[in-house]
């Protein structure tokens, strides 16, 4: 077999590569820099000539008192249904984490909510939830705890929301959690119980501190992904409801209700660099993690 010349085989490399990285270019980069463009004209979803006009998106956004309230109400709920995951999925994976006959056929129940679309498990959780028909109030009836109005009220919306977003994703926290808590040697339990260190001594010291990592990764997936929560809010109370108004939600009504394609586009180019700096301070506490094992 004849071999090519050096730099001919680059040049071919570069050919079948080429296609792909073009593609990847027209489908991803383009996009990109076309909506930053956008995010500082006056572009309407409707069609028509469209102006330069700088900032005065990003300064509206930042004066918009419906974006505070939604900031506020996103904020509220990134930190609670992340926390909550986090506890009752780590707490789930400590019970879970020895064999026991079933425990495979548990798992894969638990694991079913988090495999579901969310569209769907919101619609199913609104009739769930509904405060006349639903079976949730039904139940409590019977016991005699009546029946709270959870996608009406608007002090329980927000809690019914974040309720769902729990119950989905708290699987995940689990799962997270039980790679964590089996990456540890188990001669490392067996020097503690040689030791006679207490039972929370060892969380403390050992179960805890090597699972950091993990969970460091599980609750910066998890933020990320809960600062941009529509679907939930969508199905079950509406976008344009100011107790569950989340920054997705006011994104989607500033594009398609408003028609304003270049504020929608600052819109979310703003919760762009809030989910990058979040997974910023959460990399730069993995890393010091990293750093203080490696010492």
């Amino acid at each position: 077999m004849t071999e090519w010349p050096g730099r001919r085989r680059e040049w071919m490399q570069y050919g079948f590569v080429a296609p792909a990285l073009l593609l990847l270019i027209g489908m991803n980069v383009f996009p990109l820099i076309y909506s930053i463009v956008l995010s500082f004209t006056n572009a309407d979803l409707v069609g028509g000539d469209w102006q330069f006009i700088g900032g005065r998106n990003y300064k509206f956004v930042f004066k918009f008192a419906k974006y505070g309230e939604a900031l506020r109400t996103t904020a509220l709920f990134v930190v609670l249904a992340v926390a909550i995951e986090l506890v009752l999925g780590f707490a789930l994976a400590l019970a879970l984490k020895d064999r026991f006959k079933g425990k495979g056929l548990l798992l894969t129940a638990l694991l079913v909510p988090m495999m579901l679309p969310q569209a769907v498990i919101a619609l199913f959780w609104k009739l769930v939830l509904n405060g006349h028909y639903g079976i949730f109030n039904q139940l409590l009836a019977g016991l005699g705890l009546g029946q709270p109005q959870w996608i009406t009220d608007p002090d329980l919306k927000l809690f019914s929301i974040l309720m769902v977003d729990v119950w989905m994703w708290t699987p995940f926290m689990m799962l997270i959690s039980l790679a964590a808590l089996n990456a540890i040697p188990g001669y490392i339990y067996e020097a503690a119980a040689i030791d006679r260190a207490s039972p929370w001594r060892v969380f403390r010291r050992i179960t805890l501190p090597m699972c950091a990592p993990l969970l460091g990764l599980a609750v910066l997936l998890r933020a990320t992904d809960a600062l941009k929560q529509f679907d939930l809010v969508m199905a079950i109370t509406g976008p344009n409801d100011p107790a569950t108004q989340t920054l997705s939600a006011l994104l989607y009504q500033a594009v398609f209700r408003d028609g304003k394609v270049g504020l929608g586009t600052a819109y979310s180019y703003v919760i762009l660099v809030l989910v990058i700096a979040l997974a910023s301070v959460f990399l730069r506490y993995m890393d010091s993690l990293q750093k203080e094992d490696a010492a």
